[in-house]
């Protein structure tokens, strides 16, 4: 079965020219619909053009019920495989819906009530809606689940087999994950058909070898004014700036154009037609910084830039390697440098320690230093224009002047004419400095104690085993029944915090910032003569004597014993 001239125009319109290893193994699977598939691969393979492609191909947009149900782990991931569906379908009349929390429900009743074929949304309020009857998917065409792995870490597994429960059994299902634990198969051997077909692919290794990597932590507020130092910081910058969001790109090319930089946005809201002014001013150097999504950039085939900057830091490290590695073809040395916020902060280390980069901190650019390098670069240019550029045109004008001007008021005054403002300190604004000096240490408690067979040293070894983190990096380990309480550095303890994000236990994050009156500065726990003695900020005595359950409850003071 061949694709559409529909779909066909929708790929040539995002720069799709030839399929990925995944989507060339699974798209004839797929439209062919005899077999289901699981799918080992990683972000940014393709995959979700793998599936989408087959469900455009084959929904029937005559009918207004349910024809494709996608679940994926998160909100952000359900809107973006929502907007690629919405790109690839092009111009054929087909409604995608998305659904997840904290939305407005009522807006996506009408939505569905309207006849969505294809929903993407969230095992959550998937759920949501099946009990309230607002979705049904009892005729189901398709079932896709994207990034399984991440569903089981997330604890979604009872909710993606009851939502399978109510499901006919003729469909097409498609499973995506980067990793395949036996809990997917099991769930595959329970619902798919038994000729399912296993697709491994393996990762595109993208290499960074050429590329200096470096951070700037600024406040929000000042990202603006640290994007214009570093561009006049450096002489001849030839860039993609990547932003999250398309208004995002358009805000700032715009704030750029009016700083007199040369730039332009691409986005996914553009057409083909804009889309190829846009690359070829940006080809011959007519834009020398594009500011783009991830989307957009796919594609983008340019070998000679000099930086990559995340002015928003990418979602994962997957787009992290992506958006730093795109110009590795050229075996040149650039630099990628991200924007940091002190709240994305643990976003940063978590990257750097998946993608095992060296990223290394750096400061704004001071304006004495932006200055004295454009001083270079300025007399620079006026010498090659000296040694090489032809001046007869000019030499008639260049004796009345010599004749009626003193020589060094003369350069002066080319000088301005030639360069501008280019050397006035007033057209910087100050910038604050991030201060980390109360960051040194961080509290974290941990979902897991006595009852879970935690001990001191099977806690630490237990973190040690799930983490790279070493003995010296983790201090003051305090056990409980129900939780546990340790201290780390602060990179580290971000690192825990962003690794552990999406696994709980009895309700609740395994690990996460301790709250104020756990801290240090609030409750403390010592060990005395069998127990625990607790000793508030007031410096009042708490419960002591051990675990003795049998003290009179009547003192309630005496019976204080934390929040277990």
């Amino acid at each position: 079965m061949t694709l559409s001239e529909s779909t066909l125009d929708a790929l040539q319109k995002k720069w799709f020219e030839t399929a990925s290893p995944i989507q060339a193994t699974c798209i004839p699977l797929l439209l062919e619909g005899k077999h289901d598939v699981i799918g080992q691969a990683q972000t940014w393979t393709g995959k979700t053009a793998a599936f989408s492609i087959p469900l455009i191909e084959q929904i029937d947009t005559s009918s207004k019920h349910t024809q494709a149900l996608v679940l994926a782990p998160t909100r952000e991931l359900a809107i973006q495989v929502a907007e690629d569906i919405a790109d690839l379908k092009g111009k054929k009349r087909l409604s995608v819906a998305v659904v997840y929390g904290w939305a407005s429900m009522p807006q996506q009743i009408r939505k569905l009530k309207a006849g969505a074929q294809i929903v993407v949304g969230t095992p959550g309020r998937v759920m949501d809606h099946l009990n309230r009857g607002t979705l049904k998917i009892d005729n189901l065409s398709f079932f896709v689940l994207d990034e399984a792995d991440e569903m089981l870490n997330m604890w979604f597994e009872e909710d993606i087999s009851q939502i399978l429960s109510v499901t006919n059994d003729d469909k097409q299902m498609l499973f995506f994950s980067a990793t395949m634990p036996r809990e997917i198969l099991k769930i595959a051997t329970s619902y798919m058909r038994k000729g399912y077909e296993v697709i491994k692919v393996k990762a595109e290794q993208l290499t960074t070898v050429n590329t200096e990597q470096i951070y700037i932590e600024v406040y929000a507020s000042d990202k603006n004014e640290a994007l214009s130092r570093i561009i006049d910081s450096e002489v001849d910058m030839y860039s993609i700036i990547f932003c999250k969001t398309r208004r995002e790109c358009d805000q700032l090319a715009e704030r750029l154009n009016n700083r007199w930089y040369a730039a332009d946005s691409l986005h996914g809201d553009m057409d083909q037609r804009e889309r190829e002014k846009v690359m070829n001013s940006f080809k011959l150097k007519q834009c020398t910084l594009l500011v783009a999504t991830d989307v957009a950039a796919r594609g983008i085939d340019v070998n000679d830039l000099t930086h990559v900057i995340n002015y928003q830091i990418p979602q994962n490290a997957e787009s992290y390697t992506h958006r730093i590695g795109r110009t590795g073809r050229a075996g040149k040395q650039w630099v990628a440098i991200t924007l940091v916020t002190p709240a994305e902060y643990k976003k940063l280390l978590y990257i750097q320690r998946t993608t095992k980069s060296d990223i290394a901190k750096k400061t704004v650019p001071e304006v004495a230093q932006i200055i004295e390098i454009r001083k270079n670069h300025i007399l620079q240019k006026v010498t090659e224009v000296a040694h090489n550029a032809e001046t007869k045109q000019f030499e008639e004008i260049a004796n009345k002047l010599i004749k009626e001007v003193d020589n060094e008021q003369l350069v002066y005054w080319l000088l301005t004419i030639a360069f501008g403002d280019e050397l006035d300190e007033s057209s910087y604004r100050s910038i604050k400095t991030v201060d980390r000096s109360n960051l040194a240490n961080t509290r974290l408690f941990i979902a897991r104690g006595r009852n879970s067979w935690m001990w001191p040293k099977e806690l630490v070894d237990w973190i040690k085993k799930e983490s790279d983190l070493q003995d010296k990096d983790i201090n003051d380990v305090r056990i409980f029944d129900e939780f546990s309480f340790i201290t780390c550095p602060f990179a580290e303890a971000e690192l825990l915090i962003q690794m552990f994000k999406k696994k709980w236990q009895g309700g609740r994050p395994l690990i996460k910032e301790a709250k104020n009156k756990w801290d240090r500065s609030g409750w403390r726990g010592r060990w005395r003569s069998g127990g625990y003695r607790w000793w508030n900020r007031w410096g009042n005595r708490g419960w002591n004597g051990g675990w003795n359950r049998s003290r009179s409850s009547n003192n309630s003071s005496h019976n204080r014993r934390g929040s277990r």
